[in-house]
C-alpha cells in the first residue's frame, strides 16, 4: 500500500523556517512528480512547489525566492525548505506523488503549518 507520510510542521514566528519532509512508500519513487500543496481555512488546495524526475521545479509566485523544493531518491524522500515565512503561509501543506503514465496520484495526509507571533 502507497504511503506518503509527512513531517516538520509546526508553529513559528513570522520571518521565521521550517523544513517539511514526506517519505513515500512507492515503488520507483524516483520517477515521480512530487509536490506540496496546501489548504488554507475557507480556500481551495492550492500547489505550492513541484518537483520533476529530472529535477526541474515551479513555484507558485507567493512563495518564490522564499521555498526551495528538493528530493533525495535514495531515502524516497521530498522536502521543502520554507524561509521568512508569512501568516499568510499558515496552512495544512499536503505531500503529493503524480505520474501521468500509468495514471497514479497520491497524498499525504497533510501536516500544520501555522505563522503567527
Amino acid at each position: 500500500q502507497v504511503q506518503l507520510v509527512e513531517s516538520g510542521g509546526g508553529l513559528v514566528q513570522p520571518g521565521g523556517s521550517l523544513r517539511l519532509s514526506c517519505e513515500g512508500s512507492i515503488s520507483l519513487f524516483n520517477i515521480y512528480t512530487m509536490g506540496w500543496y496546501r489548504q488554507a481555512p475557507g480556500k481551495q488546495r492550492e500547489l505550492v512547489a513541484r518537483i520533476t524526475y529530472s529535477g526541474n521545479t515551479n513555484y507558485a509566485d507567493s512563495v518564490k525566492g522564499r521555498f526551495t523544493i528538493s528530493r533525495d531518491n535514495d531515502k524516497n524522500t521530498v522536502y521543502l525548505q520554507m524561509n521568512s515565512l508569512k501568516p499568510e503561509d499558515t496552512a495544512v501543506y499536503y505531500c503529493n506523488a503524480n505520474l501521468m503514465v500509468p495514471v497514479r496520484d497520491y497524498w499525504g495526509q497533510g501536516t500544520q503549518v501555522t505563522v503567527s507571533s
